[in-house]
């Protein structure tokens, strides 16, 4: 066991070392601010304060984890053995930045709750944030330090062990419009048909006359191959389906349409099931509640998991009404146009509430490939090296690679990239 001396616990403090011993690196550890119980320990231990107490394992800490609120902060990115890091400890310190700050600065998404311009859907913009601006939205820092650190530990303390971890694959599929033409209704139909004619999108035309006689060859009616190919591979998938009315921004088949609510439940017996949560129910608790609802009463069971519509995060708003309504998992964490880790992880965490101070009962999985940060890329090979960069840094700290793809691209035949062929590649190449 690690024991961990400060001269205050605080929630931010037991937050952030359960993340990085327990849930990263699988140590068991505990707290103490006597300095005789520190003293007396006679297994693994470090100081975490302002001083060491004698030669033990000694980083220097920041303020931050004995603060409270949000306060300005000013940051210098430097390099630990050519890795990204901030809040520089001094040369007393065993590790020369502090990494519990650092860590908790990233995973609470800290930089968030600070004043920025949001896009036009009311999202915190990745090329504001600190790992875009310095280069390292790339790199699982958090879990990359974690491990170097625990190198460091051993050195000093042969007999420490940790629970191996794993590599983990999951591929979400976001059905936010399980079909393209079918299923849409009579009105709905021509007046998609009247758009495609006025805005001079005559491809689309016959292939929407057709879809109406032959509703299985509808370009968006792939989840026969998406299910084939997950049991092939053996990946572990969660199908992520809108259950909404019609809106602007939500456009899918009516919930109340029997082909749809039989297309989910043949899909429930392959795979987890969860909600793609409309963007009316972004600040709207009773409408997340009623979602929820609707989806659980076609498969009957529980529905626990959530990502939000466009990858919308309000915080700590958002998360509030994810607890409120129930569900315990949370999919949105990262970018829809930039690959990487918007958290600095690749571990599923739980969400700190920074302006109650504590952390709240709903963990969250960040992913770090959506696919739509991949359409303007000109090849295959290209869409390829710059996602298995990211899965090689997963797989070297044994972490949770997460990546999310819609079953509207992967039957969007229009584009230059064969998506299904590519679909298949990842799953063929990351699952292990």
């Amino acid at each position: 066991m690690l024991l961990i001396y400060s001269h205050k616990i605080t929630p931010r403090l037991t937050y952030v070392m359960r993340q990085i011993f327990t849930r990263v690196l699988g140590v068991e550890i505990a707290f103490t601010t006597k300095v005789e119980d520190f003293i007396k320990h006679t297994e693994a231990k470090i100081t975490y304060t302002k001083q060491p107490l004698q030669n033990e394992f000694f980083i220097r800490s920041n303020d931050l984890l004995f603060e409270q609120g949000i306060n300005d902060l000013t940051i210098s990115v430097r390099e630990w053995d050519g890795v990204p890091c901030f809040f520089s400890a001094g040369e007393r310190s065993n590790i020369p930045f502090d990494i519990f700050s650092a860590s908790f600065y990233l995973l609470s998404r800290y930089e968030e709750y600070l004043p920025h311009v949001k896009d036009i859907h009311g999202r915190f913009p990745p090329k504001e944030s600190l790992a875009f601006i310095n280069g390292f939205l790339h790199l699982p820092v958090v879990d990359i330090w974690a491990h170097k650190m625990f190198g460091l530990l051993q050195d000093r303390f042969p007999e420490l062990q940790r629970k191996a971890k794993t590599y983990k694959y999951t591929s979400l599929i976001d059905v936010t419009s399980s079909h393209s033409y079918a299923h849409r209704g009579f009105v709905r139909s021509l007046a998609g048909l009247a758009y495609d004619i006025g805005s001079l999108r005559l491809k689309r035309v016959p292939e929407r006359i057709k879809v109406w006689f032959y509703p299985d060859k509808d370009p968006y009616d792939n989840f026969d191959f998406l299910v084939d190919l997950h049991k092939q591979y053996g990946v572990k998938s969660i199908f992520f389906f809108q259950f909404a009315t019609y809106s602007t921004y939500d456009k899918n088949v009516s919930p109340n349409h029997n082909k749809f609510r039989h297309l989910i439940k043949s899909i429930a017996d392959y795979s987890k099931i969860a909600l793609a949560a409309s963007y009316s129910s972004f600040d709207n608790v009773d409408l997340l509640k009623k979602e929820r609802k609707n989806l659980a009463g076609v498969i009957n069971r529980t529905i626990e998991a959530s990502r939000m519509r466009y990858n919308r995060i309000h915080l700590p708003q958002t998360y509030r009404n994810l607890i409120e309504a129930e569900f315990t998992d949370d999919y949105t964490m990262g970018y829809t146009h930039e690959i990487g880790f918007r958290a600095g992880t690749s571990f599923p965490f739980y969400f700190y509430d920074i302006s109650l101070e504590i952390q709240q009962p709903i963990r969250i999985h960040p992913f770090a490939v959506h696919d739509y940060a991949l359409v303007n890329l000109k090849s295959k090979k290209e869409i390829y090296d710059k996602v298995y960069r990211l899965y090689d840094q997963v797989k070297k700290v044994d972490g949770h690679f997460i990546s999310v793809f819609s079953n509207e691209l992967i039957g969007n035949g229009s584009n230059k990239i064969d998506w299904k062929d590519l679909y298949t590649t990842f799953l063929k190449n990351f699952n292990a």
